[in-house]
């Protein structure tokens, strides 16, 4: 070793913090030996779900270029995280966390296979990498399956057909599921194997159980022919769900089936802030549990900023009328190993384990090619305290020739210090040395071809009012552009009732069978959460008695409770109710006004409008005013389609078009990625405390004016204040001074800019949780930095 260490020449990278070690390090170094004789576990790869549900769904929707840009991010090798991996939803009508996605087969044996964006965007990923393994599961389904019994041989027969689909679109699926967190049944899989084999789908394997815990495995143990038809156990959350992912063990039993064991679902945290644990538990789940495949959930939030997990993934797309996206940090920890590895691979046991044999020093994994030549070692150091020294020995048949680094460092906001090519090392007698740095990914790699994509996303911006639709242009099956269904399928269809055209048709006919445990009725969701004074109306045809309704000024939901949404409704009926109605988060309804009218009926077209200015309310039917409002609980949203469970209906000619009110100077300031108020927190008037966002209450807490100083105060004599300018000064209520640091722009496009720093006021980290900190940070353009004045 001290032979080895004195040849080497003295060499220092780059500023992503690699430095080779060319003499006796000040601490112990850590000797790793990269053996390609050593036994391991064949890798599976690591990807990302598209589902559970609806989060990749305005990607679709996106323009050129900047839609190829994404999924070149997502998916092309030797780009950005170069998925190895796709689990998509079989949709089911019904929400399964960020919305809902549509079936395949809303009624028995009436199957279209052009429904969803799960087929294009399957096809986007195997256009990009050939070798990408894609896997099916199901979150929920109609309810015409087993009389709403998934564990039955209709939801055989339901996975049969979509294989069919897949099939019809040159899609081979690789592995396919059960029931998302739902438990097992062991005949079901066991039916389901058999079926595959006889229906000539016997190179599709199945995973198991796609649940909490390795119970799957413990029931292989005790029933063979369970285990001979399960080909993977997978678990979720398997170093704790949205933890660190320091320890990620798997069980002996698992172990002892002999099969390969997943990650199956992991992650659910931010595009950015996520990076660290992603790091941790992708070599930590082989290391702890010889877990051969990571799956992290989501792939992409192409959502708006009101839906439940609205940053999660390896990247957001909140905007497609902008353009805008962004690429977190987690893809490029992705990309870390993704780039560097592929399936088919074999981990090296002997060469994979912990910095020093201590979890806080870091972990790393090596895998060797099937060429037995080439090798790759994956560093993290997420948790170390300073330099650590590594003292690399190849051997085993493996090649000691220029051996190439790359590393991520997770810390920083710069993305030139993401996947940074650094310099190569030339061993010496089959041995090197590397200093790595504290908060870093490393790759080290004998193989070539990796890259950094260099795409840019436009500014973010709004979707412009007025705002329309015909629905004429689509093909049928299709879902409406920016239509984000939150439970049920609004497609495209025919139009009923004599009209011709197209139109968007509610098509679940019957409850379904539940992800979640909020029982929603169907409904959609559109537009820009800026949206504050305007009409939207449309065309509204019922096909069966029951209610449809529009919604304006729709925001938030919780992901479990999605029939729990913050918003306005029109309702009318067949039989000519009306009501102006109010929902919150809570599940709290309230009647605002109501009425009668002659009958709808069925099958006959009606206009139907609703108009929110300020705190005025106003419904129409075919022109005729019926009813008006007074409430001040929702300042802002999107508009929305909904109907009663079961009731199909169809919608034409959507509208929305702008009002000019003012609600006056003095109210609430929303955030309009969070709809939370601007809040001084624990409601106290002393100087100092500081502001946070928080469930809008209508407390004097959160009302804020703004003086002609531009200033804004609260409580009448305090006022928003920052003590100083740099990004990250939290923001606190002081008694008025006049200063600058109290001085305020609230400029039109929802930037409130301090006079003094010139940064925007911000919530931390892009949260929306109650508590979330606010504070000044350089502008953006990010929901975070766009506030909405009540």
């Amino acid at each position: 070793m001290s032979r080895r260490l004195t040849a080497l020449v003295t060499m220092t990278l780059t500023a992503a913090a690699v430095l080779v070690a060319v003499a006796s390090p000040a601490r112990a170094a850590t000797a790793i030996t990269v053996n390609g004789s050593s036994g391991g576990r064949v890798f599976d790869g690591v990807g990302a779900v598209s589902g559970g549900g609806g989060n990749s769904r305005l990607l679709i929707d996106y323009p050129e270029p900047q839609r190829s840009d994404i999924l070149d991010y997502l998916f092309k090798p030797g780009y950005g995280a170069a998925m190895q991996i796709m689990k998509v939803e079989i949709g089911g009508d019904t929400n399964s966390t960020s919305g809902a996605e549509p079936s395949h087969q809303h009624t028995r044996g009436a199957v279209n296979c052009d429904r969803g964006y799960e087929w294009w965007l399957m096809e986007q990923a195997r256009a990009r990498n050939p070798a990408i393994s894609l896997v099916g599961l199901a979150w929920g389904a109609p309810g015409w399956i087993g009389n709403g019994n998934f564990w039955s041989t209709d939801s055989i027969d339901y996975l049969l057909s979509w294989l069919g689909c897949a099939t019809s679109h040159g899609l081979t699926i690789n592995y396919l599921g059960g029931w998302n967190e739902k438990g097992y049944n062991t005949t079901w899989y066991k039916n389901l194997r058999s079926a595959l084999d006889s229906r000539g789908y016997s190179g599709v394997k199945i995973v198991a159980s796609d649940d909490f815990g390795w119970g799957a495995a413990d029931e292989a143990l005790r029933d063979p022919a369970f285990g001979n038809a399960v080909s993977v156990f997978g678990s979720h959350y398997v170093c704790g769900y949205r933890s660190a992912q320091s320890s990620c063990p798997s069980s002996g039993n698992a172990q002892a089936t002999g099969k390969p064991l997943w990650a199956s679902e992991n992650g659910s945290d931010d595009y950015n802030a996520g990076a660290q644990a992603l790091a941790r538990g992708i070599n930590r789940g082989y290391i702890d549990g010889r877990m051969t495949g990571y799956i992290n959930w989501p792939v992409i939030a192409a959502i708006t900023p009101n839906i439940p997990w609205a940053t999660t993934g390896l990247a957001v797309a909140p905007q497609p009328w902008s353009g805008y996206y962004a690429i977190g940090r987690n893809a490029w920890v992705m990309a870390q190993t993704t780039q560097f590895t592929a399936p088919g691979w074999r981990y090296l046991d002997s060469s994979s384990g912990y910095l020093e044999g201590n979890r806080n020093n870091g972990s790393y994994v090596s895998l060797k090619s099937p060429n037995n030549r080439d090798y790759s070692t994956i560093v993290e150091t997420i948790d170390a305290g300073g330099a650590q020294t590594l003292n690399f020995t190849v051997t085993g048949g493996l090649s000691t020739g220029t051996v190439h680094v790359w590393s991520t460092d997770v810390r920083s906001t710069n993305p030139a210090d993401h996947l940074a090519k650094v310099a190569d090392i030339t061993p010496t007698g089959g041995g090197f040395s590397l200093t790595v740095q504290p908060g870093r990914v490393y790759s080290i790699t004998t193989t070539t071809g990796q890259g950094k994509g260099s795409a840019t996303s436009p500014a973010q911006g709004t979707l412009k009012l007025p705002y329309g639709d015909t629905f004429d242009s689509y093909p049928t099956g299709r879902e409406a552009t920016y239509l984000m269904d939150q439970q049920g399928s609004f497609e495209i269809a025919g139009c009923g009732a004599g009209r011709t055209g197209q139109c968007v048709r509610q098509m679940s006919e019957q409850a379904p069978i539940y992800w979640t445990s909020g029982r929603a009725e169907p409904y959609t969701l559109l537009g820009d959460l800026t949206w504050r004074n305007y009409t939207v109306s449309s065309d509204v045809m019922l096909e069966r008695s029951g209610y449809a309704q529009l919604l304006a000024r729709a925001n938030t939901y919780n992901h479990q409770g999605p029939q729990n949404l913050n918003g306005y409704y029109f309702r009318v009926t067949d039989a000519g109710a009306w009501s102006i109605l109010s929902n919150n988060t809570s599940g709290q309804w309230r009647t605002l006004a109501s009425g009668t009218v002659a009958a709808l009926g069925t099958g006959r077209w009606h206009s139907l409008s609703v108009a929110v200015e300020g705190s005025t309310l106003t419904a129409s039917i075919d022109g005729t005013v019926v009813g008006r409002a007074t409430d001040t609980a929702w300042v802002a949203g999107q508009v929305g389609y909904g109907t009663g469970q079961g009731v199909t209906a169809q919608f034409d000619n959507l509208s929305v078009t702008p009002l000019g009110g003012s609600s006056g100077p003095t109210g609430e300031i929303r955030g309009a990625g969070s709809n939370r108020c601007l809040d001084v927190n624990g409601q106290s008037q002393s100087d100092g405390a500081v502001v946070q966002i928080w469930d809008c209450n209508g407390g004097a807490n959160q009302r804020w004016t703004l003086t002609s100083g531009n200033q804004l105060t609260v409580y009448g004599n305090k006022c928003l204040d920052v003590p100083g300018t740099a990004n990250g000064t939290r923001a606190r209520i002081l008694g008025c001074t006049g200063g600058t640091g109290q001085q305020w722009r609230v400029n039109a496009d929802g930037t409130i800019v301090g006079v003094a720093s010139g940064l925007c006021l911000d919530v931390n980290g892009a949260g929306t949780a109650n508590g979330t900190a606010v504070q000044i940070w350089t502008c953006n353009g990010g929901a975070n930095q766009s506030w909405i004045r009540g």
